[in-house]
């Protein structure tokens, strides 16, 4: 096996715990984090709506792996497209800390008792509808940016409320700014969320073994 193993990730605070989360797990890894910048980071204004199961946030990476520029990559796993490279291969995914969405609002107050006409700010279509179905008062509008750039606007006062994955916000030791885990029968979960997904060559059979150790752990 390699000495020092390249692990691949978006710049991201979140994604770069994720990877530490990955070295606690295999201490015996010497692992160097390569921080590559995708579409998905540089393009701050396209719609994630219609970018599900798409490579928007993986194609760089994907690329470096291809091109051996690193050894393995650590996702969020929804963050897959549904087709992968053909020499690549997803070598474990993980059991997810949290399934669950959260609201993050500036008067930390849950989904009830949001004032009438508040506006969220989400990325997603899912759950802008489930959000609606819930509260039809609610304005709800497109928001882009990590974690920390989504929550400088909430409280710049563009949004009263956002959601994030709650996973996320246990990652970044944020949970003081949960006002609401929004239960799975207001909004349904995505079946990945909160799972982190690696991702190496089918050539390299060593980090299979290595990070097979982690699947569903």
């Amino acid at each position: 096996m390699t000495k020092v193993i390249r692990i691949g990730a978006r710049p991201s605070p979140l994604a770069l715990r994720q990877v530490e989360e990955v070295r606690r797990r295999l201490p015996q890894l010497d692992i160097e984090t390569i921080p590559i910048w995708t579409y998905g980071d540089t393009d701050k204004f396209s719609s994630l709506v219609d970018k599900e199961n798409s490579d928007f946030f993986t194609r760089q990476i994907e690329q470096a792996l291809v091109d051996r520029s690193i050894d393995a990559a650590v996702h969020s796993a929804k963050d897959l497209e549904g087709d992968i490279p053909q020499e690549l291969i997803i070598a474990a995914t993980t059991r997810s800390i949290s399934p669950f969405e959260c609201l993050v609002s500036r008067e930390n107050c849950g989904l009830k008792k949001l004032p009438l006409g508040a506006c969220v700010g989400t990325s997603s279509r899912k759950r802008e509808s489930a959000l609606l179905n819930f509260r039809p008062d609610l304005i709800v509008k497109d928001i882009r940016g990590n974690i920390d750039e989504r929550l400088a606007r909430l409280d710049n006062g563009e949004f009263d409320a956002i959601i994030v994955a709650h996973a996320a916000l246990i990652r970044l030791g944020y949970l003081d700014r949960i006002a609401e885990v929004i239960p799975e029968e207001i909004m349904e979960p995505h079946p990945l969320q909160g799972r982190l997904a690696i991702q190496t060559r089918r050539d390299r059979e060593d980090l299979l073994d290595v990070f097979g150790s982690l699947d569903e752990k």
